[in-house]
């Protein structure tokens, strides 16, 4: 088939089936699109406007199910996408629909947005039998279109390789958009973009804050939910993902190359500071049955989703977004490892967090961590050296999976959040829980083989209370939302002290200040990797919304007028500490030590006694202390006096106000205080005693000697 398009002639010839996508050569750009049960496949390339639809090609040849042609004279920014033919047969599983446009799942870049017609359905919305109806209206109209892209001048961009150990890693969680719209220094074009996150105020604010990773909400391309749109609201966060190879275009400057994402990542690493993405390979923007056709479905439902093997009208629904991806179809396990490997060689970026990761291990019995999925990436020779970060739970049967990942991954802890906010709250007989989590969980991670760096630890994440509201509030506020506060996790562990939300009560907010300090002190502190929600150094708000996934508003910005400095500079120095001593990021788990200069861990009472069984039991208690011994200059190697330094973290979430005696040990020089978060300066007695208001923590330092 010959066709002339914006000036050059399009010859089709049969191509090759490899690498899937469009991928631009010297002669043109190759085509191919995996569908096992397709009967026909047509390439349409469409105006530079997106809007006409000007030439259609049949792709005649197919090779192990994959269809591909060769468009000679075609160029890079050539729009495109695919109608599939196949059997409309929902009952089988089958819901091939040749009037819907289906985008690339291939496609390095989309252009346009979608627009929600009855038109983007397989199905007539408004027919009596659902989507067992069929709908002839085309959507091409209604739809973005894929760009052909040239990535090798992407790759000219150079960026440096910093392979900070995770260990030593200070996560960042952020929102692209988020983070950077309120700037008032960023260039107006770049606010809420790629490019403005690598502007010199976003890296200055990382760098004085020591931050070393940012972690980025998912920045594939996705779609807003069709009843977000009915509420005329978006799916701000972006877990709702339809190209995964394709950055979302809103996050692009006005200059809207997919090179910016690359110069992102040069900028970043640049100045030190590593790049992981939250990826979501579970499902995708296209729902259940009964939602609309953008790609998958439409390419071939039956090999790209997992469905009810006895009902195949019906997806599985262990993501509680209406579809699960099927991981378990090697091509499309294929697609997954090819995106992954994409962002890593192609955009730089330096790890992964996988959400609702539960799913990618899922077989048809069930969760294993022999998966396909977990065995290609361990293997992988690309992929094995970057981070790796599991969400370890879904919503399926058996989804809860924390600590029974491979070696190869870390993990969300959620124990750990859930036991700092309830320690902190002044919950009863959370100390045994609180140690755990404080010394890396090694209860789930120890037993194979992983160190504490297997512990991603939070207070906080995108998905709940800031750590502002977590002690501002006592119930979720959501009504924003538009479901009646029904949406958002019910329990928070958290607490108002007095008063829901803001206030000008002095005491009030003197306790709410403390326990920031407090909550943000254990995190740094504790063995495992520590991970800070962008926006809790700085106290901000979210007015009490612990849901604020389609908040795309002030409501879910950073706000660059209203930060409280005080508390960046009390997050930046806890850094600086945890870089300084790096007892507080052993590789593998120490414990009581058993020799006076070994790396260990050991708690004490507040009456500086080692804790017993019979301590550990007293429901009441809560004052505790730690010391964590270790090598200044290497975490991990054996030491001698000369090269042993000392923590002493001391802790009430009582109340009341308790005397401490602080542990003596020998070969101790004197303790001096680093750090506290009471309202006046510690003062230790000549008995070595000092007393530590509520709510309160004070962190000592000292070093061993030979001599007594």
């Amino acid at each position: 088939m010959v066709s002339t398009l914006q000036g050059h002639v399009m010859d089709m010839t049969s191509g090759y089936p490899y690498p899937l996508g469009a991928t631009l050569d010297d002669n043109g750009v190759n085509f191919s699109l995996f569908s096992a049960h397709a009967t026909k496949v047509v390439l349409c390339i469409f105006d530079s406007t997106g809007c006409v639809e000007i030439a259609q090609y049949i792709m005649q040849h197919q090779t192990r199910q994959i269809w591909h042609c060769h468009l000679s004279g075609a160029k890079a920014g050539l729009l495109y996408g695919y109608r599939v033919f196949g059997p409309y047969q929902p009952e089988l599983g089958h819901r091939f629909n040749h009037h819907k446009f289906l985008l690339d799942p291939y496609a390095k870049r989309l252009v346009g947005e979608v627009t929600y017609h009855s038109a983007i359905y397989g199905y007539d919305i408004d027919a009596l039998n659902e989507d067992l109806s069929f709908d002839t209206q085309d959507s091409a109209p209604y739809m973005p279109k894929c760009m052909v892209s040239d990535s090798r001048f992407v790759n000219d961009i150079p960026i440096a390789p910093l392979n900070i150990s995770l260990a030593r890693s200070i996560i960042f969680e952020t929102h692209v958009k988020g983070f950077t719209q309120q700037h008032p220094n960023i260039q107006l074009s770049q606010q809420g973009t790629f490019a403005g996150l690598a502007s010199q105020p976003i890296i200055d604010y990382l760098q004085n804050l020591g931050i070393t990773c940012i972690e980025l909400l998912p920045v594939h391309g996705f779609f807003d939910e069709p009843f977000l749109v009915q509420k005329g609201l978006t799916n701000y966060w972006g877990y709702n993902s339809i190209a995964f190879m394709a950055p979302h275009s809103a996050y692009l400057s006005d200059e809207g190359d997919i090179g910016e994402f690359r110069r992102m990542v040069s900028t970043l690493h640049l100045a030190g500071i590593e790049v992981i993405l939250d990826v979501v390979f579970n499902h995708t923007a296209e729902g259940n049955h009964l939602g609309p056709t953008f790609s998958f479905r439409g390419i071939d439902n039956a090999s790209y989703y997992r469905l009810l093997p006895n009902e195949k009208r019906f997806n599985i629904n262990d993501t509680g977004c209406g579809n699960t991806f099927n991981l378990n179809h090697p091509q499309v396990l294929m697609l997954v490892m090819d995106s992954l490997r994409y962002w890593v060689e192609v955009m730089g970026v330096d790890g992964f967090r996988f959400d609702l990761a539960s799913c990618l291990g899922r077989e048809a019995y069930g969760f294993d961590r022999g998966s396909g999925f977990f065995d290609a990436i361990t293997q992988d020779p690309v992929l094995c050296k970057v981070k790796l970060i599991a969400e370890p739970w879904d919503i399926g049967p058996g989804g809860y999976q924390l600590g029974n990942y491979p070696v190869a991954f870390s993990e969300w802890n959620d124990r750990y959040r859930d036991a700092m906010r309830k320690f902190w709250r002044g919950d009863s007989g959370l100390s045994p829980e609180f140690a755990k989590r404080f010394h890396g969980s090694s209860d789930f991670f120890e037993h194979n083989g992983r160190g504490p760096a297997a512990s991603i630890n939070f207070i906080t994440s995108h998905d709940g209370f800031s750590l502002h509201d977590l002690v501002s509030y006592r119930d979720r506020h959501n009504l924003a939302n538009g479901e009646e506060n029904r949406d958002g996790h019910q329990e928070n562990c958290s607490s108002n002290y007095g008063i829901e939300g803001e206030c000008d009560d002095v005491d009030i907010n003197a306790i709410r200040s403390r326990q920031k300090r407090n909550l943000l002190t254990c995190l740094l502190l504790s063995q495992g990797v520590p991970m800070l929600l962008a926006g809790d150094e700085s106290s901000q708000t979210q007015q009490g919304n612990n849901n604020a996934y389609c908040q795309d508003n002030p409501i879910g910005w950073f706000d660059w007028q209203q930060i409280d400095w005080s508390l960046v500079n009390f997050t930046a120095q806890l850094i600086t500490l945890r870089k300084r001593f790096p007892m507080l990021c052993h590789q593998a788990f120490i414990h009581k030590p058993e020799a006076l200069f070994d790396n260990g861990l050991a708690w004490f009472n507040r009456q500086g006694e080692v804790m017993n069984k019979c301590h550990w039991g007293e429901y009441q208690i809560r004052t505790l202390s730690v010391i964590l011994t270790g090598n200044l200059a290497h975490a991990d190697v054996g030491a001698v006096a000369e090269s042993t330094e000392a923590l002493l973290l001391m802790i009430n979430t009582d109340e009341l106000a308790h005397t401490f005696t602080l542990p003596q040990l020998p070969h101790l020089r004197y303790w001096h205080c680093l750090l506290h978060t009471q309202e006046s300066e510690p003062s230790v007695d000549e008995d070595q005693q000092v007393s530590l208001m509520s709510r309160s923590l004070m962190l000592f330092h000292t070093e061993f000697t030979r001599s007594n």
